[in-house]
């Protein structure tokens, strides 16, 4: 049976996860075990092993971001969830798909827009860009499914004003299953264009 954290040690874990929080936020950071290892080098407790779990990340940032950035916060948030639906309607003919910060609603200054496309070929999709002639770079990204093996896809990281849209490129048949989200190890959330259109209607008075 696991032993209960002491205070000291549950206090200990909570100023990790908010200056983790804090890293995120300022300073563009977007590894959470990176920043959690600053936040612990920072706290004079650089070999600790009690970390907290990404998920009480998220929820300090989310936290932090409602104290300090308000609606600069949100203005960014809008830019960003603006500038996918459009790089998403660029992309329709892939199923696009939104995840990541930007649909979380925890975007900040120093966030990427994060796509999901689904192609038979990646090929097509960088035909796609070569066609409407968008300056473009090629990389990889690893995801987990089911097991702990992770898988490399390719992405397409390109410039849409002054968002970066990351993209990353399943086969078609990879709609039917989410990779697991590096926060929590659940499925992660995406969203498609009409979502994203429903999210961004004004509401109603």
């Amino acid at each position: 049976m696991k032993k209960p954290l002491s205070s000291r040690d549950r206090q200990m874990r909570e100023l990790i996860a908010q200056e983790a929080a804090r890293l995120i936020a300022t300073g563009g950071m977007r590894d959470f075990l990176a920043a959690k290892r600053k936040a612990a080098a920072h706290l004079g407790a650089p070999d600790t092993r009690n970390m907290p779990r990404n998920q009480e990340i998220e929820e300090a940032l989310a936290t932090y971001q409602r104290l300090f950035q308000g609606a600069e916060r949100l203005d960014r948030l809008q830019v960003l969830r603006k500038a996918a639906l459009e790089a998403m309607r660029f992309f329709e003919g892939f199923e696009p798909r939104l995840t990541g910060s930007a649909l979380s609603g925890t975007a900040g200054q120093h966030s990427d827009v994060n796509l999901h496309l689904f192609a038979a070929t990646p090929e097509e999709v960088i035909l796609r860009l070569l066609d409407a002639e968008i300056p473009f770079e090629d990389d990889e990204r690893r995801f987990r499914f089911g097991s702990d093996e992770r898988i490399a896809y390719p992405l397409v990281r390109f410039l849409a004003g002054d968002v970066t849209i990351e993209a990353v490129i399943f086969p078609r048949e990879g709609l039917r299953e989410a990779p697991r989200s590096p926060r929590d190890g659940k499925p992660m959330q995406r969203a498609s264009l009409r979502q994203l259109e429903t999210l961004l209607a004004p509401t109603p008075e």
